[in-house]
């Protein structure tokens, strides 16, 4: 004798369906609308059957004779009916489903108010446009001989979506035909004329011609233009090292004065392509709404992200018991599908509840006070909590969403690891990176603080991080070591 799991279609179904994201979900459901006939929405205002349409009835008739027959009584056919009588059974205006009001109202949601000056028209209806068919319009626009077209369209192509030309002059002109007969000088000499486009900056070969080609469009009578000009061509490397008492000393300026220069320079776009956005937003549908109601936090789900179904009555009376015909069978198999796929759909949205219900009653104090209160949480204190495995609480948390007071969250954000405490206590890896975070905002910018000097004050506090440890959280957050994040200002 032996045990095993079976994993059945509908268990299946509901797994698969369980780890799918509001988007995958509505795909999902939208393919079993079409391909169900036994599916259909639920509209606002429609009374849910829940009543079992399989059911034995003798009294009922079945939905198309009540159908037919209710057509027919409200029916009046032309023929029988005079000229006048016609005419007069037409009213002059008829009812509309909506007014014109509401139409208008729809329809201009979307546009600015009087007040609103900084409402842009195309940020909110064009399609992303990328960089080379950008270059590419203002190529259109430029006079130029065939050849030098050529050569454009190719340089064009070689920018990287930075705005950088990543081929060499060399590398390009070898990859034309020989009979063009065409040289370096020809196309650096198309490669000025490209680097005059808008963005600024763009076409570089480097981090220091991209800075002068934006300085080079600046008015001539822009303060300290000729120092920051020397500074990106000569002393690039010295400044990205942040070495500023040799880029005084070989500058031969003051700290103020260098300090005027640094500011002109960082007022400038390092990646000038990056202005031009050429991919689609994506926007993220939260899958759970977290709000606060007389000190009580309370969890639901969102309700408009995830369409209600439910069987169709007319279809499923159809249906016959002892039928056994190719027909009725289809029919049938469409009908306990779609109890199925409405089953499936119950369980995945239980077991989310239960989920974030937990979530939020753990993370109670993240919810009222931010990061820094973060408590430790894993897969296994949910498991547990709920009274599910930690691989089927694994799948409820990828890729679903909650939107809370202070922004909208993945679920997998809420798990973190701990550290020791000097009181015995233990705090989340999460509330240790706010807390690093904090204190990098806070420090002095001429002095920053070492990862060493960080773990000191964390140890102030009560928590027993080593600097290697400082180091990994520091890098998870995009912050830069102390050499890097020294300023003169």
């Amino acid at each position: 004798m032996g045990q095993q799991l079976t994993m059945t279609p509908q268990l299946q179904q509901a797994i698969r369906l369980l780890q799918l994201s509001t988007l995958d979900l509505q795909q999902e459901i939208q393919e079993a609308l079409e391909s169900n006939p036994m599916l259909e929405r639920q509209e606002d205002g429609d009374d849910f059957d829940n009543s079992d349409p399989m059911a034995d009835n003798a009294e009922n008739k079945p939905a198309a004779e009540v159908q037919d027959n209710s057509f027919q009584e409200s029916t009046v056919s032309a023929d029988n009916l005079e000229d006048g009588e016609w005419s007069e059974r037409i009213p002059n205006e008829l009812p509309v489903d909506t007014a014109w009001e509401d139409i208008y109202q729809t329809s201009a949601s979307s546009l600015p108010s009087n007040d609103d000056d900084e409402w842009d028209f195309t940020t909110r209806t064009s399609a992303g446009e990328s960089l080379q068919s950008h270059l590419l319009w203002q190529l259109n626009l430029a006079p130029m001989s065939d050849t030098d077209r050529l050569i454009a369209v190719t340089l064009i192509d070689s920018i990287n979506g930075q705005g950088y030309l990543e081929d060499t002059l060399e590398e390009i002109c070898a990859g034309f035909d020989p009979e063009l007969d065409i040289e370096l000088d020809e196309v650096e000499a198309v490669l000025h004329r490209i680097q005059q486009f808008e963005p600024a900056g763009v076409g570089a070969r480097n981090l220091g011609e991209c800075l002068l080609l934006q300085l080079r469009q600046l008015p001539a009578s822009t303060p300290w233009m000729t120092e920051a000009k020397r500074l990106v061509t000569d002393f690039i490397d010295l400044l990205g090292s942040r070495d500023y008492s040799q880029l005084m000393r070989r500058m031969k300026i003051k700290e103020d004065e260098l300090r005027q220069v640094i500011e002109l320079v960082q007022s400038l776009n390092p990646r000038p392509g990056s202005q031009i956005e050429s991919s689609e937003p994506e926007y993220v549908v939260p899958d759970v709404i977290v709000r606060k109601d007389s000190d009580r936090w309370l969890v639901e789900l969102n309700q408009e992200a995830i369409p209600r179904l439910r069987v169709n009555p007319q279809y499923a009376g159809f249906v016959r018991r002892a039928d056994t015909s190719a027909d009725n069978t289809f029919m049938r198999n469409q009908l306990q599908e779609a109890r199925w796929f409405i089953k499936s759909l119950q369980s995945r949205n239980e077991t989310l509840m239960k989920v974030a219900t937990q979530i939020v009653e753990h993370q109670r104090g993240f919810l009222d006070h931010g990061d820094e209160a973060m408590k430790p949480l894993v897969l296994h204190d949910i498991a547990e909590a709920v009274g599910m495995h930690e691989s089927t609480i694994s799948r409820v948390t990828t890729q679903k969403y909650m939107h809370t007071p202070r922004g909208i969250y993945e679920l997998k954000y809420f798990f973190s690891s701990h550290v020791s405490t000097s009181e015995g206590g233990e705090c989340s890896s999460t509330a240790i990176r706010a807390i690093i975070k904090k204190l990098v905002a806070a420090e002095n910018q001429k002095k920053p603080l070492s990862d060493s000097k960080i773990a000191g004050l964390l140890e102030a506090q009560g928590i027993q991080v080593a600097r290697r440890t400082v180091a990994k959280y520091r890098e998870s957050l995009g912050i830069a070591p102390s050499s890097e994040r020294k300023r003169l200002m």
